[in-house]
């Protein structure tokens, strides 16, 4: 099968594994941890936000938030990576996965920026403003993290692909991990430079007006990783296989491969048609009788393709 293929995709499949994959690697792995840090690192700071903002005079244990506004500070920006995730894979198709890829880091930056500084002058105003903002990580996250293994799924060698994949995945619970040691580091910094009585002595006390920082300070946090890969991320080359076979411009997918994979590839445009032509889109009739549909209805909720990988 390999030899009915566009010689820049057939390179791509049969290249050695070398440096540039692994650089793939932790570009995209960046995406999937920053993803993972952003979404769970809220539940680290629940608590600490119904200590604060829902305190009642008089009460025997520390404020907690109510269960409705747990709810949703805790699953907004879950509803919006499924939004995301249908609206940037769509526009990745569309656009090409490079640019749609900076699109949706920048997002992620702005909108963990603005979480941590999340205003208003009540509990609701703060909460309000905090879920409009998660919703939007969200959203962006929904983008990043199809693109993230689709770009590495079509960087990928045949032989190393499964691996490869499953790599950038792993990065999510290193992305996990990652929030609970900032929330030790930052409350624990934060405990020993505003030291305060235990609740039981002190109820009022006991919740230092600096500790507003702190869930603040853990969620501007996410924006560091994805900021420190923004520039790598861009000096990446449009995928072959999207610049093949969707924007059907060979000549450009041989030139950036040549590049990257250090060979020198030749140009097919003659028969960039006819790989095109193994595309079907989502809704058709010859989507729904594939054999390959329950494969491809997963591959299209998670990867963004356009065609498949040979």
């Amino acid at each position: 099968m390999a030899g009915n293929q566009l010689g820049v995709l057939n390179a791509l499949d049969v290249a050695k594994t070398q440096w540039y994959h692994f650089t793939a690697i932790i570009i995209a792995g960046m995406g999937f941890f920053t993803d993972a840090y952003d979404l769970f690192s809220i539940s680290l700071v629940t608590k600490l936000l119904g200590r604060i903002y829902y305190h009642v005079d008089g009460a025997e244990k520390p404020g907690n938030l109510p269960p409705n506004v747990a709810a949703a500070v805790n699953g907004v920006a879950f509803c919006g990576t499924l939004a995301g995730q249908l609206f940037f894979g769509w526009l990745g198709d569309k656009l090409g996965r490079k640019h749609v890829y900076g699109m949706t880091l920048m997002l992620m930056v702005i909108c963990s920026i603005a979480s941590g500084l999340s205003f208003g002058n009540s509990a609701k105003g703060v909460i309000a403003t905090l879920c409009f903002f998660r919703f939007w990580l969200g959203f962006g996250i929904g983008g990043d993290y199809p693109l993230s293994a689709t770009i590495m799924s079509e960087y990928a060698n045949k032989k190393t692909r499964g691996a490869f994949i499953a790599a950038v995945f792993a990065m999510q619970g290193f992305g996990i991990l990652t929030g609970g040691i900032v929330a030790l580091i930052v409350s624990a910094a934060f405990d020993h430079a505003f030291p305060a009585p235990s609740y039981e002595l002190n109820p009022v006390a006991s919740t230092v007006p600096e500790a507003d920082y702190v869930w603040r300070i853990i969620l501007m946090f996410g924006s560091v990783p994805a900021a420190m890969t923004y520039y790598w991320r861009m000096k990446m080359p449009e995928t072959a296989r999207y610049t093949a076979l969707v924007a059907k411009n060979a000549k450009q997918a041989a030139s950036d491969m040549s590049k990257v994979l250090q060979v020198d590839v030749l140009a097919e445009e003659n028969r960039v048609e006819h790989e095109s032509s193994n595309s079907f889109g989502l809704f058709t009739k010859k989507f729904r009788t594939s054999p390959w549909t329950s494969l491809a209805w997963n591959q299209r909720l998670l990867v963004p393709v356009r065609h498949r990988l040979l």
